[in-house]
């Protein structure tokens, strides 16, 4: 199919592009993330899976070559020794072909665009025989479209049978249109999609479905967000453009009220500071006889001062005498306290030593107890024990007496049974002999 549509059409300039490998590159590893995307597998198994990759390879590879004819055919010089004279020969004929094919076109092309122009002007004979000839051009096309893909078939069996050739036309990759080169790398990502889809199990193309889908709702739902979270910042920013031109409305206004301000500020402080001045006067002369009076009152309190401290440094000289006799009676107390504790802590060690050896025999005695109460536990368990066992043997012996007065009943009336019966039985076999003594007595008669 790549074959037919590239013969059909005029000869690319492309540059050359690196095909994708069989085998993926373990270095680029995705993320963990987008583990179900990745395919297990690295490498086709199947053999069916290589027979497909192979045959878009090969088409690719042609489609290469097939590129790089308008290069061979715009620089016959350079190439002719390399490729030969056959391909450059069939070079030569595919170029004419697709020049013919090109100028039907052209000439079509303008005819209709003649007949459209004076459909009106012209008379209708004339316009019929005009469609006529344009589908008589139209039928004419077909024919040489198939001469073109069999020139190209022509071209590409020459050179794949000279894989020199080949080799020199492929590494020609300044050649190339930049129709061709979007060609090729369709092509290549074609040839990538499906080697993952060969390389991608039914499991892991489920998972991958279900992964895809799973992203999609969650795109869908952070769109829906987006959208949101955007005219809620489209109204704030609505509401935000009206806050600032009311701002700016008021901070207008605040300005001229500064200014307004600032005007009568200057005015006032102009009357104030004169008013400063005559104050300031005014309260000079009222300091100076404050001033006057306060040093009158300075002398009095300092004479009153010099005789408070007169009166102040005897009752300080009372005050120390009491202070040393209440200080040596302190120290009597001390001294009296000293003994008295001595004494106390003397009778404490008698009696704590008292108190030591008390608890010494306080556990003496508790150890004793423990002793005689372990000693009348375990005589209290052996006598319930011995209880226990007269009590069990008491009914073991019941039990026993019981058990021999039935023995013995059965056994009574086991005895009396078998003498009833030995007594039958007896009567039994009397009556038998009587029954045949009589017999035979009839017998003899």
């Amino acid at each position: 199919m790549a074959l037919d549509i590239l013969a059909m059409a005029p000869l690319y300039r492309v540059p050359t592009i690196n095909r994708i490998g069989l085998q993926t590159d373990p270095s680029k590893r995705p993320a963990d993330s987008l583990k179900p995307l990745v395919p297990s597998k690295t490498k086709l198994t199947t053999i069916e899976a290589k027979r497909i990759m192979s045959v878009l390879d090969e088409a690719i590879y042609k489609v290469e070559l097939v590129t790089l004819l308008s290069y061979v055919a715009s620089n016959r010089g350079d190439v002719e020794g390399m490729l030969g004279e056959d391909i450059m020969r069939a070079v030569r004929e595919h170029e004419d072909l697709c020049q013919v094919l090109l100028e039907n076109i052209r000439c079509l092309k303008e005819k209709e665009r003649q007949v459209q122009e004076q459909d009106e002007a012209k008379e209708e004979g004339w316009l019929r025989d005009c469609r006529l000839l344009i589908e008589l051009q139209k039928s004419s096309l077909p024919p040489l479209r198939q001469q073109i893909k069999d020139s190209t078939k022509n071209v590409l069996r020459l050179l794949l049978s000279n894989p020199q050739a080949a080799s020199f036309l492929q590494m020609q990759t300044q050649g190339r249109s930049a129709e061709a080169q979007s060609l090729i790398d369709s092509l290549n990502e074609l040839r990538g999609f499906l080697f993952e889809k060969l390389l991608t199990s039914p499991m892991e193309a489920r998972d991958k479905a279900q992964f895809i889908q799973d992203i999609g709702k969650q795109n869908s739902m952070n769109q829906q967000i987006i959208d949101t979270l955007e005219n809620e910042l489209a109204e704030r920013m609505k509401d935000r453009h009206a806050e600032v031109e009311k701002e700016n409305f008021v901070i207008q206004e605040l300005k001229n009220h500064l200014h307004q301000v600032l005007r009568f500020s200057e005015n006032s402080l102009l009357r104030t500071k004169q008013e400063a001045e005559k104050q300031q006067k005014a309260d000079f002369r009222a300091s100076q006889a404050r001033v006057a009076k306060i040093q009158q009152e300075l002398l009095q309190l300092q004479s009153r001062f010099f005789s408070l401290v007169m009166e102040n440094r005897e009752a300080e000289q009372a005050l120390r005498k009491k202070k040393y006799k209440v200080e040596t009676e302190i120290e009597n107390w001390i001294q009296k306290y000293d003994t008295e504790m001595d004494e106390k802590q003397e009778e404490f060690e008698d009696l704590e030593a008292v108190h030591r050896e008390e608890k010494i025999m306080l556990e003496e005695l508790k150890r004793k107890h423990q002793v005689l109460v372990e000693e009348f536990a375990q005589i209290r368990e052996e006598r319930e024990i011995n209880s226990k066992k007269r009590i069990e043997a008491e009914q073991e012996m019941l039990h026993m007496v019981r058990a021999a007065t039935l023995i013995q009943a059965m056994w009574k009336g086991y005895l009396v049974r078998s003498l009833l019966r030995s007594r039958k039985k007896r009567g039994k076999g009397k009556a038998k002999d009587k029954e045949k003594g009589k017999g035979k007595g009839k017998g003899k008669k």
